[in-house]
C-alpha cells in the first residue's frame, strides 16, 4: 500500500480518540547513559543536553499521562512496573519504570530502557505507560497501539525513542551506505517541520536496510499526531552521527 493510500484508508484507525498534545523524539543509544559511556561520556554531552531539553518541554505542557514509545520485539503495551537493564552493555544498572518502583516487573527493551532513564532525570508527576512497536508492525497493529495511547489520558505527551540510519561511514554498525545521509537529512527535515506525510512515507524496506530503528515509532507518532488534529509545530534540537548512527532530538507541540 502506498503512503497516500495508507493515509486515505488507514490514518483514522490510528485512533480518533488520541488526545496527543506534545511529543519529544530522542535516540536510544546505550552510550547516552554516562555509566555506560565511561570516559567517552563527554562526547555525547550535547546530545544528552538536547534530550533533557526535549523532555523538559514535553513535561511543561502539563500532560495527565506520558507514554513511552519505542521499538521492541513485539507490538503492544508493556505492563508496569517494568525494568530495563544495562547489563548487556557492561554496567550493572537497572532502570525501573515508573522511576523508583521496587519491583522488577516486566522487561523493557533497550529503546524504552533509555526512555525510562531520560524520564527519571526529571520530575515526572503524570503516570507513565510504555508501548513498543515491532519493526515489521502492520497497519492494524499500529492502530491497536494508538488505541493504547488514546486510553492513557485526556492530555497525552509522548516520548518517542528511535535512531536514524546506522550506515554513516565505514566504521558504522551497518558499514557505509550512500543512501544513509540523504535518508537522515529527510528525517531531520520532517522532524523539524512536524511533516507527518514525510514520516508516514518512509520506506520500511530502505529503512531496514539502513538499520534505521526509529522508522516504526516515528510513523506511529505521525499517525497519532494526524488523528489528534490541529496544526503541529516542530523544532529539531539535535542532529548528529558521531559513531556512524544518526541521532535526532526534536520537540513537537500541537498548536
Amino acid at each position: 500500500m502506498t503512503g497516500s493510500a495508507r493515509r486515505r484508508t488507514g490514518d483514522s484507525r490510528y485512533g480518533e480518540r488520541v488526545p496527543l498534545v506534545a511529543a519529544a523524539v530522542c535516540p536510544h543509544p546505550p552510550l547516552l547513559v554516562p555509566e555506560v559511556a565511561g570516559s567517552a561520556a563527554p562526547e555525547l554531552d550535547d546530545l544528552r543536553a538536547a534530550c533533557d531539553t526535549a523532555v523538559r518541554r514535553l513535561l511543561a505542557t502539563g500532560p495527565d499521562a506520558v507514554v513511552l514509545l519505542g521499538t521492541g520485539p513485539v507490538t503492544g503495551p508493556i505492563r508496569t512496573p517494568a525494568t530495563g537493564s544495562l547489563q548487556p552493555w557492561g554496567v550493572d544498572l537497572d532502570v525501573p519504570l515508573p522511576p523508583g518502583q521496587p519491583d522488577r516487573g516486566a522487561v523493557l527493551p533497550l529503546s524504552l530502557t533509555i526512555g525510562a532513564w531520560l524520564l527519571a532525570r526529571h520530575d515526572t508527576r503524570a503516570p507513565v505507560t510504555a508501548v513498543q512497536v515491532a519493526a515489521d508492525a502492520g497497519a492494524a497493529e499500529r492502530a491497536a497501539l494508538a488505541d493504547e495511547v488514546a486510553a492513557a489520558g485526556d492530555r497525552v505527551a509522548a516520548l518517542v525513542l528511535g535512531d536514524g540510519s546506522a550506515c554513516r561511514g565505514e566504521k558504522a554498525p551497518g558499514y557505509d551506505d550512500a543512501r544513509a545521509l540523504p535518508y537522515d537529512q529527510g528525517v531531520a527535515a520532517a522532524l523539524a517541520d512536524a511533516d507527518l506525510d514525510a514520516l508516514l512515507d518512509l520506506d520500511p524496506v530502505v529503512s531496514a536496510e539502513l538499520k534505521a530503528a526509529g522508522r516504526a515509532p516515528w510513523q506511529v507518532l505521525a499517525g497519532a499526531a494526524r488523528a489528534a488534529g490541529g496544526g503541529w509545530r516542530g523544532e529539531l534540537l539535535h542532529d548528529s552521527a558521531p559513531y556512524g548512527v544518526a541521532y535526532f532530538v526534536a520537540s513537537w507541540e500541537r498548536v
